[in-house]
């Protein structure tokens, strides 16, 4: 599969025609980020987790992206109900497994949820990924302590179980899916020092399967773009600070040219 700079930015211009409401129930840490970043990329961004809306909400929405960063009984109701939703409506499912691994309760959320309800996308760092699979896998508070290289046959495996499409971030992000392996390789060292940035990579995944008919080929799409827009925007900063801003204002101006410039992707 060789995708073309001519092929993302037909998606970016689906999502800025569109708007597609994209409905997350995503941790407090990066409600205002991830909003931020769908808004930029030209989607609808809606954040509602009480129990008594998240079916209404899941209804009008496009795509629903489902993050565990900051757990709570009541949230993890609302995640259930909205995914059990979803899945009756047949919209993509995004879950981010953040900090899998650390904890035995999100382990076993993370766990529950993949198998209840089997996502259409989960994207996470090589650690996250591996404890969904692994009870040996452990994780560095929600950073990874294993580099997204030794995933991937981990992300194979859980892939063919659960017939979804597997992103595991890192230095290099990884597509993946029973039959094939993407490997794209934007992206700046500086990026990982930004809270939140691969809980909008999992937002933005959301934005591009509301609009994609293949997951893998919108998956693969949506982490190009977040890469893309992290290089440019680290190679005009001094710092973490500027770079937040200046990200979100290459994800809003991001052109087919840009893509073409930049784009590293084998696969």
């Amino acid at each position: 599969m060789n995708m073309t700079a001519t092929e993302i930015y037909k998606s970016i211009k689906k999502i800025r025609k569109q708007a597609p409401v994209v409905h997350n129930i995503t941790n407090y840490v990066v409600m205002n980020s991830t909003a931020n970043a769908l808004l930029a990329i030209g989607a609808s961004p809606v954040m509602a987790h009480a129990k008594e809306e998240v079916e209404e909400m899941v209804n009008i929405s496009s795509a629903l992206v489902i993050n565990i960063g900051t757990l709570s009984e009541q949230w993890i109701y609302s995640m259930f109900k909205a995914v059990n939703r979803a899945r009756k409506r047949g919209i993509p499912v995004i879950l981010d497994p953040v900090g899998a691994g650390a904890t035995t309760y999100r382990t076993k959320t993370a766990r529950e949820l993949i198998s209840s309800e089997p996502p259409t996308i989960i994207r996470g760092n090589a650690s996250e990924i591996a404890a969904l699979y692994d009870d040996k896998s452990k994780t560095k508070g929600v950073d990874s302590a294993a580099s997204s290289d030794e995933a991937i046959e981990i992300a194979q495996k859980l892939s063919e179980s659960h017939k979804c499409v597997i992103c595991v971030s890192g230095a290099t992000d990884y597509i993946v899916s029973k039959e094939k392996v993407m490997k794209i390789k934007n992206g700046h060292p500086l990026m990982a020092k930004v809270t939140g940035l691969g809980c909008t990579a999992s937002a933005l995944c959301g934005a591009f399967a509301a609009v994609e008919n293949d997951p893998f080929a919108a998956t693969a799409k949506a982490m190009a773009v977040m890469g893309i827009a992290g290089e440019k925007a680290a190679g005009d900063v001094t710092g973490p600070g500027s770079l937040q801003i200046r990200f979100l204002d290459i994800l809003y101006c991001l052109s087919e040219n840009d893509i073409n410039k930049h784009l590293k992707i084998e696969g």
